[in-house]
């Protein structure tokens, strides 16, 4: 049961940074005392830089992830630990199109039975992720993807779509043994790049979510939490998991200063964890709101809200029909992928980020431990309304058809733009590998000089 001097203590920091306006002040401060002077020695090999997807943002030595049995123990990914509540994370980048292969072997190798992701495949016109599980034949993807560098295979076989997020149930096989693992993926779809949710609310029914899993219990491995760069969102999200733990156990105190202790905590495992004061700030609302809401059940976990006709890893269920909202999800993000590819000229910025479209489809099976379904207000009940008349269901088909099409061309010209955006990525990664191995130690200056002569 959560301590009610332990919440007030935290619930009145909260009013006193807000009140005086001091967010950004508490924030710079975290900056200060929270960056560290820690070697990422092997991080900055020359050999590894091409593995990064930000030059600033790197493993420290003492926490990374090491790989074995393939061609580089090196990934971008950190094991974080809160060890008061037994709480294991690892907080990786997005991978990118050349190191997904180490990024399921990571999943194989450190036992992981849950992705957590934070971001969108596509972000203000540029590629943050590379789509990196199956997307599923029905959305222009494939149902299955193999990754023959490290001897993995990784099948679709479920999801179910929300309003804010969604959670698929994928099968991680290794190809030599046959020997299998169901993996969940978590995927929060409204969580804007360097921003936050749109409320606490939402954010703390994912938390439950994931929890409800049992992808966060400590018998089960650590869970990969991961937005971009693995440090802004990433950090967030474990940071009010693990406050969240601590007042359930008791272990906050009545004095205030007990999220900045804990995030500084973070900060020695993973370089930079929360990237903005507005981050800063979300995590004490979703930590307030949290709090709050587990003194209401009065100790009893909240999870229990789920219900029993749910799958579970236990006992595999048939494929259950997807929910009559799908087609109408899938054009609203169809839409708004558009959109975004539309704002600016869709060039890709960012030489380390890495490809491809989003979204993904129903299969079968099931996600882990029960999973609490959010209130039924998605349209998804039973329909009450009149049969249509046979002249309605005339021009219904005649729209239905209409909209197929729509769909089909808008598909099409959005693979067609992302096809572009991958190109050109990997266009300038090409050039910038030659222009490395053929002026090495090149300075910026000198190749200014020298390109002209080059070209």
């Amino acid at each position: 049961m959560t301590d009610s001097a332990q919440m007030e203590a935290i619930e009145k920091e909260y009013r006193d940074i807000e009140e005086s306006g001091a967010w950004n002040q508490v924030y710079q401060r975290i900056r200060d005392e929270g960056t560290f002077d820690l070697p990422c020695t092997e991080a900055r090999k020359s050999s590894n830089k091409n593995l990064n997807r930000y030059r600033d943002v790197l493993p420290y030595d003492h926490t990374r992830i090491v790989l074995t049995d393939t061609n580089t123990n090196y990934i971008n990914a950190s094991l974080v630990k809160a060890e008061c509540v037994n709480r294991s994370y690892v907080l990786a980048q997005g991978p990118l199109s050349h190191t997904t292969p180490h990024f399921w072997l990571m999943i194989w190798q450190q036992k992981i039975k849950g992705i957590i992701m934070l971001n969108k495949i596509i972000e203000k016109n540029q590629i943050k992720c590379h789509q990196y599980w199956p997307l599923g034949e029905s959305e222009g993807g494939e149902d299955s993807i193999s990754f023959s560098t490290v001897g993995l295979k990784v099948d679709l076989l479920n999801v179910s779509r929300h309003t804010h997020y969604n959670y698929s149930t994928l099968r991680l096989t290794k190809t030599t043994s046959g020997e299998n693992r169901l993996i969940l993926h978590f995927h929060y779809t409204t969580w804007p790049d360097f921003g936050v949710p749109q409320s606490p609310e939402a954010f703390y029914k994912f938390l439950n979510v994931v929890r409800a899993s049992g992808v966060l219990e400590p018998d089960v491995g650590p869970v990969v939490v991961h937005c971009s760069a693995g440090i802004g969102r990433s950090g967030t999200f474990c940071l009010v998991d693990t406050i969240l733990m601590m007042l359930a156990k008791g272990l906050c105190g009545s004095g205030q200063g007990k999220v900045v202790d804990m995030l500084l905590d973070m900060r020695r495992q993973r370089m930079g964890l929360i990237q903005t004061h507005d981050q800063l700030r979300f995590s004490y609302q979703a930590i307030v709101y949290g709090a709050h809401k587990l003194s209401e059940v009065n100790g009893k976990d909240p999870c229990e809200e789920s219900s029993s006709e749910e799958p579970s890893l236990a006992d595999e269920l048939p494929p259950q029909p997807p929910p009559r909202t799908d087609s109408l999800t899938r054009s609203m993000i169809e839409s708004q992928l558009t959109h975004e590819l539309q704002d600016g000229n869709g060039t890709d910025t960012a030489p380390e980020d890495d490809e491809e479209d989003f979204e993904e489809d129903s299969r079968g099976s099931a996600p882990g431990r029960p999973l609490p379904e959010p209130p039924g207000s998605d349209g998804s009940g039973p329909d009450t309304s009149l049969p249509p008349s046979p002249e309605h269901n005339n021009a219904t088909w005649n729209e239905t058809e209409l909209r197929k099409r729509k769909r089909q061309e808008l598909k099409v010209a959005t693979a067609a733009k992302v096809k572009a955006m991958q190109e050109r990525q990997r266009t300038t990664e090409l050039w910038h590998e030659r222009k490395r191995i053929a002026f090495p130690g090149c300075s910026a200056a000198s190749w200014q000089t020298l390109m002209p002569l080059v070209c």
